[in-house]
């Protein structure tokens, strides 16, 4: 029987999102294709070092602890490196003993063509223009943004952050404000609205897994009283009153379980990230990742109005 993608949380993950591929990506840039594939073999037992989303990925796959025989999450590797060059990847994944056993290997070529393939509800790449494109052609995507990421191996939470406009949901509301520069326009139009639900952002089918697993956790917290719940979700975004009751209405209905929320109408997000130290945070503006990137996995969502060159 084939093994199917439909009914797990899919995540399409490059290698330069998993590991650090600083000093193999410049030895291909400087000096050739040869050389690199020379340096991987000569490299191949010596695993790589740990990327922006490792950590996030990490625990991501502790979820599949909750269903062993028929596993919440897949992760699958699409990679731009041939089998051969790739072979250090796939040996540093068994080094880190993530269960990854899946893999695309591409030789050059972009991966976003089979992202359907796989059912993938996200892929996270460092390579901008893989991204962009994925998100042009309505895939859900990000880009994982350069940081110096610790990891505390004690910390069993996995803490997932988003913003709202541009991310969760569409750019209407944002389309608004940026039309007029009024911060007054966009407050007037939730609230003229706050009783009609957002349209579906670039990582809805992405939340949409999350909550059912959110479910399964409740499930188990009522079997066993013991068990502490793995995923908690953030809510980060600029919004304020008046414009919550729009947003936390939609919230609702997509039956999102929100752990902490944060409206916080032009405070900086990074003053709060630093105190919540998610393993992953997902924002539409590179301008609200600059500080936390630095010290926090950050992936940049290049979808709407404020992506729009």
């Amino acid at each position: 029987m084939a093994y199917d993608l439909t009914s797990r949380l899919v995540i399409g993950l490059a290698s330069s999102a998993l590991f650090d591929l600083e000093e193999s990506d410049k030895i291909f840039r400087e000096q050739g294709e040869q050389k690199y594939r020379e340096f991987q073999r000569e490299h191949e037992d010596i695993p790589l070092e740990k990327g922006v989303a490792f950590p996030f990925i990490k625990r991501l796959l502790t979820l599949n602890k909750l269903s062993p025989n028929d596993p919440l999450v897949e992760v699958i590797l699409l990679s731009r490196n041939d089998p051969d060059t790739g072979l250090r990847v796939m040996k540093s994944i068994e080094n880190y003993q993530l269960n990854i056993t899946r893999s695309v290997f591409l030789q050059g070529s972009s991966p976003l063509k089979y992202i359907p393939a796989f059912d993938i509800e996200l892929f996270l790449s460092a390579n901008m223009d893989d991204v962009t494109k994925a998100i042009n052609d309505n895939y859900p995507a990000g880009k994982v943004l350069k940081g110096n990421i610790e990891d505390d191996p004690n910390d069993n939470e996995l803490r997932i952050a988003f913003d709202f406009d541009g991310v969760i949901i569409d750019d209407e509301p944002e389309s608004i404000y940026q039309a007029s520069k009024n911060l007054n326009d966009f407050h007037e139009n939730e609230k003229t609205k706050k009783e009609i639900l957002h349209n579906p952002g670039p990582l809805i089918n992405f939340i949409h897994r999350l909550v059912q697993i959110q479910k399964i956790e409740h499930e188990r917290i009522k079997m066993d009283s013991t068990y502490k719940a793995i995923l908690k979700i953030a809510l980060v975004t600029a919004r304020n009153a008046p414009s919550h009751e729009r947003a936390i209405r939609t919230l609702r209905e997509l039956g999102i379980e929100i752990n902490e929320a944060f409206f916080l109408g032009g405070i900086d997000k990074n003053k709060v990230l630093e105190i919540m130290k998610p393993h992953i945070f997902f924002d539409d503006q590179e301008l609200h990742l600059e500080k936390c990137s630095k010290i926090l996995p950050s992936v940049h969502i290049p979808f709407g109005i404020n992506n729009k060159k």
